[in-house]
């Protein structure tokens, strides 16, 4: 047995016990003729003792420990003189009789610390020398408590957790799939699955009514800080369900998370918003609600005076109020007048109005406007002598009403207004049924193929489908989207009237997806789903910017795994194998 106790669990209780720990060498202390030695595990660090009066061969044998050196101690379990109260174990040491060294160590890239001086491109490339620093390995901890809390839920509401394939064929409609060669059969391909969407309503068409997974994904796109090539939903179904079923208990089942993990209690029932109501009030279907600043459109106010054309011109004017930043200098509004017209954010300049505590009012349009405009203004917007007004404009009001949001979300920022330890949780509903794609030319599904229409909108599929809403439903959190479902099409004809709107011909449609609409022809019920981002749901929970650190193996930015160096090149004997060639289209200068 290496070890009779973790580097953690060892208290004053435990005084005059013989011990045998295991572990990592955190780092050595030479104080005269002692040697003190922390050596950590998962479960914590634990400070040993060497005294060169005791056994001068073993300090001398401690001397030599390098950080990171696996080691094995053997000694017996006293009371600090000199206790430290941040540590779990800070009451105790170990006075050591026999040391092994298990394991030697070169010298780490970067110290094993909660504050390391590793960037991130090194502390990829290591990532299993990142993993043994106690910030990490805590929010693998708690993606391990929340993956339990979750089976345990849904075990509770029977569900059943059933595996779908990884394998399967591609569906080109979304996002980019990853594909894999079939090497038996030559030419053909198989794709990584976007998610287990039609395999789960097949299950929904057998018969298990309520079924789960903790499924592994994969989609070929671009990347951010809460997006990997590779990811993990929390994927369910239900069948003989409406949309406030699902709501419901899926709305329960963050409540229980948030109250297991982090001692919230969530409202009783959470607020729901249509997707056009959130547009308008906060340019976001994913609207951040722990601060303010709602927008308030200001086209009665500020067009058609004749004075500034940039605002008579416009589709759209809109404005946020800033509680207390009326103080701002030049300098700082200069800073966000070149934020908002960054490519990222895309407006063409910004248009402040700062009510003064002494009553005045100061604007980059001071010229343009008299007094009165500005006290409408002033009340129109709500604000108060110490405010400042940002207002935005631009030929398109949807795009504008974006480009406030990324303002509005800056200065959450800059006045520290999105706090990680609190949480508000809403529902968006209605989406739209289609949107329309610039690139393809046509509607696209806003969420998929196999979404259903609201009943109320289905007269408009023929003459007007740009106008329908779907029985669709996203859980937000702080401003990100941490799930999202809706009700499926369960009738062929109406299944076969989305595909003809999206423009797939009758063939395309059964060559595509054939085994669903087969299915449908043998009873298939009423059925809804949803599916929770795992890995965004843990670092909402750890406090965190990006999902990266609550992954083991991450990507980085451009997809690739630095550690493994993947992708990478197939060997030649592969590629015959597979009968593929390679030809790599070379860009023109």
């Amino acid at each position: 047995m290496y070890r009779s106790n973790t580097c953690g669990e060892l208290r004053l209780q435990d005084a005059g016990k013989d011990v045998t720990l295991a572990g990592w060498v955190q780092r050595t202390r030479k104080m005269g003729g002692m040697t003190f030695v922390d050596v950590r595990d998962r479960y914590g660090i634990t400070q040993v003792v060497f005294n060169e009066s005791d056994n001068a061969d073993l300090c001398a044998q401690a001397n030599k420990l390098g950080r990171e050196y696996c080691v094995q101690i053997k000694g017996t379990v006293s009371e600090r003189q000199s206790k430290n109260a941040k540590m779990p174990t800070g009451d105790i040491e170990i006075i050591a009789r026999e040391l092994v060294v298990l394991s030697e160590s070169i010298t780490p890239p970067f110290t094993i610390e909660d504050n390391t001086d590793g960037g991130d491109d090194i502390r990829m490339k290591y990532r299993y020398l990142d993993l043994r620093r106690n910030a990490v390995r805590k929010n693998l901890e708690l993606r391990h408590r929340m993956t339990i809390l979750i089976r345990n839920f849904l075990d509770s509401k029977d569900f059943i957790e059933v595996e779908t394939p990884i394998l399967i064929g591609s569906t080109p409609e979304g996002a980019r799939d990853f594909v894999v060669p079939s090497r038996m059969n030559p030419g053909q391909f198989y794709a990584l699955p976007q998610s287990p969407q039609t395999l789960k309503q097949l299950l929904m068409v057998s018969g298990f009514d309520r079924y789960f997974q903790i499924a592994k994904c994969f989609r070929d796109e671009d990347l951010r800080a809460d997006r990997q090539p590779e990811f993990t939903q929390i994927d369910c179904e239900m069948s003989f369900v409406e949309q406030d079923d699902v709501i419901d208990l899926f709305e329960d089942m963050a409540r229980h998370l948030f109250k297991e993990v982090r001692g919230v209690d969530l409202p009783a029932k959470l607020p729901q918003m249509t997707w056009h109501e959130a547009m308008r009030r906060f340019g976001s279907d994913k609207p951040d609600l722990r601060f303010g600043m709602e927008f308030v459109e200001l086209m009665d106010v500020l067009k058609g005076t004749g004075t500034f054309p940039v605002f008579d011109s416009a589709e759209y004017i809109g404005g946020i109020c800033v509680p207390g930043c009326a103080n701002y200098t030049r300098k700082q509004l200069d800073q966000l007048t070149d934020f908002v017209k960054r490519p990222q954010v895309g407006a063409k300049g910004l248009v402040y109005v700062k009510f003064n505590e002494d009553g005045t009012v100061k604007s980059s349009i001071d010229k343009f406007y008299t007094p009165e405009v500005w006290a409408t203004l002033k009340e129109k917007m709500g604000a108060k002598d110490g405010d400042l007004v940002l207002i935005l404009s631009g030929d398109n009001a949807n795009k504008t009403r974006v480009q406030l949001c990324t303002l509005r979300l800056e200065m959450g920022d800059r006045l520290g207004l999105r706090d990680k330890n609190k949480f508000e949780c809403l529902w968006i509903i209605d989406f739209p049924l289609f949107e329309w794609s610039d690139e393809e030319q046509r509607l696209m599904a806003t969420h998929h193929p196999f979404t259903m229409p609201n009943p109320d909108d289905i007269p408009l599929l023929e003459e007007h489908p740009e106008k329908v809403r779907a029985k669709a439903y996203d859980f937000v959190c702080n401003g990100i989207e941490v799930g999202g479902g809706s009700l499926r099409i369960h009738d062929g004809k109406l299944q076969a009237k989305m595909f003809d709107i999206l423009g797939f011909t009758p063939e395309r449609a059964m060559a595509q997806f054939g085994f669903l609409i087969n299915a449908f022809k043998y009873g298939a019920p009423p059925h809804a789903g949803l599916a929770f981002g795992l890995d965004r749901f843990v670092s909402i929970m750890a406090g965190l910017d990006s999902i990266r650190d609550c992954i083991a193996f991450p990507k980085n930015n451009s997809g690739r795994d630095v550690m493994l160096d993947a992708p990478g090149e197939l060997d030649p004997k592969q590629l015959d194998e597979l009968q593929l060639v390679v030809d790599l289209h070379q860009e023109k200068a």
